[in-house]
């Protein structure tokens, strides 16, 4: 248990972090699941629609440090590459 007042504030802090970063995470999911139902019905301009949704919101998850900026970088990569082998 924090004694000090900063370390309490600091706990207080990181709960409400952690909400906002669980929501980002599950937001990036929702679109990515969107453009990968859109591929597994063979939907390609569904598909290419989706993912433009889905990229800006995943460059600002690792731009807000939720998400590694390589892990972004990686999975927009194939998203990109399944999406384009339609």
């Amino acid at each position: 248990m924090a004694h000090h007042k900063s370390a309490k504030k600091r706990i207080r802090r990181n709960a409400a972090r952690t909400e906002i970063n669980g929501a980002r995470i599950g937001r990036i999911r929702t679109f990515v699941k969107k453009v990968e139902a859109a591929l597994q019905v063979g939907d390609k301009d569904a598909a290419l629609a989706a993912l433009k949704i889905a990229e800006p919101e995943m460059a600002r998850g690792a731009q807000l440090g939720v998400l590694h900026k390589n892990t972004v970088a990686r999975k927009v990569s194939r998203l990109t590459a399944r999406v384009k082998s339609l």
